[in-house]
């Protein structure tokens, strides 16, 4: 039996489209969910490939990646939903929302609004921007899900006076979650004109004109993921909960982590991008009746870093994180002792 078998499957894929449509709509989120499954999964088994290090150290990265996961797909569900839902009601109906001297500025002759790069750009910011502003939180929480993660998944028993001070620590959190209200569907309104007086400050046109070819998905993933790490290694320091003698570990972990994954997503980002473009012309041209177009391929390049960095960070680096941050560990550990 013959099976044929088309080199368009790829392109024309569903799957693929949803994600890509996701990706344009809710950078933030793709990201997040991305890391989710990485960091459940593949990411453990780096760590646990590791030779020559600690078991209990690689129960702490592992138990923080998952800290980190969880918390930042949690963060993101809640948070970025009321973001893209008001900017999809601007790009229904743009007239309603921007001055028309905003939809001269970042409206592109050939194109409709919503396909502009300067408009893109603009609205990204609020899209991906929320990753950044939800950083810190997200830092805040992961650290302290750390002990009740490594106790209760990954199998260490803990002390009673430590199952107290868990328990302490959980609602602690719990009273932090019922404290953090996001925006509902009754202000939806209200959040499309908060994000409409912003794009109608020329700044914010003159900024989105300016750095709309940039390679900004990259940028904010950076900043994004530098503020979610500067954060952690400060919490995990002030953590009371986290052994002493690990804490150098998991900090060093964390920060040779986030550091190369940034200094090798960019370059190999840099060497994808012809075959990127390659992807894109291919993808355009199979999919060129596609009222959706645009918006793919927006997702394209809104996905590509999200899944290099994510690949690199789960998949690559704690192999070399964990190994390089148990030496120095012990390093820190012995000096001290010889203070």
């Amino acid at each position: 039996m013959k099976v044929n078998f088309s080199g368009n499957c790829i392109y024309k894929s569903k799957l693929l489209k949803s994600g890509l449509e996701l990706a344009a709509n809710n950078g933030s989120l793709f990201a997040a969910g991305t890391s989710l499954a990485l960091s459940t999964v593949v990411r453990p088994v780096s760590i646990f490939a590791t030779p020559k290090t600690d078991k209990e150290n690689k129960k702490l990265a592992c138990a923080k990646s998952i800290a980190s996961a969880t918390v930042g797909f949690g963060l993101m569900v809640g948070a970025t939903l009321p973001i893209t839902r008001n900017i999809e009601k601007i790009n229904k109906n743009p007239k309603k929302y921007l001055k028309q001297s905003t939809i001269n500025a970042l409206k592109e002759n050939s194109k409709p609004l919503a396909s502009s790069k300067g408009y893109q750009f603009a609205t990204q910011l609020f899209k991906l921007g929320i990753g950044a502003v939800a950083a810190v939180p997200k830092a805040l929480i992961t650290c302290a899900l750390i002990p009740p993660i490594m106790y209760g998944l990954l199998s260490k028993k803990p002390t009673s006076e430590t199952d107290n001070k868990t328990s302490i620590k959980q609602n602690n959190i719990q009273s932090c979650k019922n404290n953090i209200t996001f925006t509902g569907k009754s202000n939806v309104g209200k959040i499309a004109k908060g994000i409409s007086k912003v794009l109608d400050t020329k700044s914010v046109q003159d900024f989105a004109n300016k750095y709309k070819d940039t390679n900004y998905p990259m940028h904010i993933a950076a900043l994004t993921d530098g503020v979610a790490t500067t954060t952690f290694i400060v919490q995990t320091k002030n953590n009371k909960k986290i052994e002493e003698k690990r804490k150098n570990t998991l900090c060093y972990n964390a920060g040779i982590s986030t550091g190369l994954s940034i200094a090798s997503s960019y370059v190999v980002d840099k060497a994808l991008d012809k075959p990127t473009e390659k992807f894109i012309d291919r993808f355009r041209e199979v999919n060129k009746n596609s009222p959706k177009l645009e918006k793919y391929v927006e997702g394209i390049k809104i996905a590509k870093p999200a899944l290099i960095m994510g690949m690199i960070y789960y998949g690559v680096i704690p192999f070399i994180s964990t190994y390089v941050a148990e030496k120095l560990g012990k390093n820190s550990i012995d000096k001290s002792k010889c203070s």
